[in-house]
């Protein structure tokens, strides 16, 4: 197995949801780890709660410009010496049925979910190819599934999945391991909340979190390159 202690990770999206649930796993295994939000008041509100847990520091940055993700990957490295992992998370939904759906919805959807990924780890490759690092990006079960009134949705997450792909067996030979990992429905809430009837169903951002922790923990000789995730138990119908 791999030793993690101290290693240093960037996740974008992590003020809440997916990328606040393994901000959080990283911490406790003691990692360290650097977060991105796109509002100042975002990444000060996650701080105060992950900084219990270790050496965590926020970066305001919009994953759809490349001058900022280049600008981030360079603080981690100056700030934490190196940079190990990157979690491409940061996404949006807009659903509706294409006759629904505007020119904005369309083109945030892909600009977050799919050039958001590519300016993040383009940013990061000099930095992890250092490290033999890990590159993990956050798609999706709809990026195998399409299904009605999810056509941007959709379209991001197959076009993820295609990339991430594409980009593991690029990097191999740099000695980078790529992942991508396709959840279900997920309880996107902070800690401390009551959980509800509804969340029985749904996959827990801690588990997830605590997925991302134990691929790192493998041993580097084996990559699980693609990893669908669904709740043990369907909803109640």
């Amino acid at each position: 197995m791999r030793s993690i202690e101290n290693k240093v990770a960037l996740i974008t999206g992590g003020t809440k949801g997916i990328g606040y649930g393994i901000a959080e796993a990283m911490l406790k295994a003691n990692m360290k780890v650097a977060i991105t939000g796109r509002t100042q008041e975002g990444i000060t509100n996650a701080i105060s709660k992950l900084a219990e847990y270790g050496d965590v520091v926020g970066i305001v940055a919009d994953v759809r410009d490349a001058s900022a993700m280049r600008a981030a990957a360079d603080q981690v490295t100056n700030q934490m010496a190196q940079l190990d992992v990157v979690i491409a998370n940061a996404g949006v939904g807009h659903f509706g049925s294409i006759t629904e759906l505007t020119d904005e919805q369309w083109n945030e959807t892909l600009d977050i979910n799919l050039t958001g990924v590519f300016n993040t780890v383009r940013a990061s490759i000099p930095a992890l190819k250092e490290t033999k690092g890990y590159i993990f990006t956050i798609a999706s079960l709809a990026g195998a599934n399409f299904f009605a009134k999810g056509s941007a949705y959709n379209a991001s997450k197959f076009g993820l999945v295609g990339f991430t792909q594409a980009m593991m067996l690029d990097l191999r030979h740099e000695g980078i391991n790529v992942s991508t990992i396709m959840p279900g429905s997920v309880a996107t809430y902070f800690n401390n909340h009551t959980p509800n009837e509804e969340d029985h169903w749904k996959i827990q951002i801690e588990d997830l979190g605590q997925m991302v922790v134990d691929m790192l923990k493998l041993d580097p000789r084996t990559l699980p390159s693609k990893i669908e995730v669904r709740p043990s138990q369907p909803p109640v119908k």
